[in-house]
């Protein structure tokens, strides 16, 4: 067999497999599903969902690390570092857009792990990748290249703050997806310096 079609085989498990834990997800609840039920949903062997994935919390990873990845070439690098402040504040609303726009593209995947029926694991996950994303940001943000302090300078924040922003954005994502996204990112109604 040829490496195109091993390729091809292995990109179709994955789908299924993928396609299979949302719907089971939907249906069943994260917690009460097994890789059996996963395998034979997907119409594949234990031994192909093993050749992939250790369990499920590893598929859940997986699918979660891809879309990471495609959430940062979105919303790219911090771009405005070396704009000044004003400026910056007035292209803010463009990374918002970007940001929901992602959580569009991902719509069923987000509704279903954060949902009741998902994993606290995955919302804790979001959380900690989402506190990550924002340090680097802030490291970025903290110091300009003419040498003054940025924003990220002005004060020491506790930790619980950051932490309770994570959560809210997470229950404003759930609740916009859960809602059929009301209102579409290019409308935010975030303020400029949001």
């Amino acid at each position: 067999m040829s490496q195109n079609s091993n390729d091809l085989r292995a990109k179709r498990t994955r789908k299924l497999l993928r396609e299979a834990l949302l719907e089971l997800i939907e249906e069943r609840g994260f917690d009460a599903i097994t890789v059996g039920e996963l395998a034979s949903r997907a119409m594949v062997s234990r031994a192909a969902f093993y050749r992939y994935y250790q369990d499920k919390y590893d598929l859940v990873e997986q699918i979660f690390k891809e879309a990471m990845q495609t959430f940062i070439r979105d919303i790219g690098p911090h771009p405005y570092a070396s704009l000044s402040l004003d400026l910056q504040n007035a292209l803010v609303p463009q990374r918002w857009v970007k940001f929901f726009e992602h959580f569009a593209g991902y719509e069923r995947l987000y509704r279903v792990l954060l949902s009741g029926k998902g994993s606290p694991w995955f919302a804790d996950h979001i959380r900690a990748y989402l506190a990550e994303v924002r340090s680097e940001r802030k490291q970025e943000h903290c110091s300009t290249p003419n040498g003054k302090q940025g924003m990220g300078n002005q004060a020491i924040i506790s930790e619980y703050v950051p932490a309770l922003v994570d959560a809210l954005l997470i229950d404003t994502i759930v609740w916009w997806l859960e809602q059929g996204r009301p209102v579409p990112p290019s409308r935010s109604p975030l303020p400029a310096g949001a």
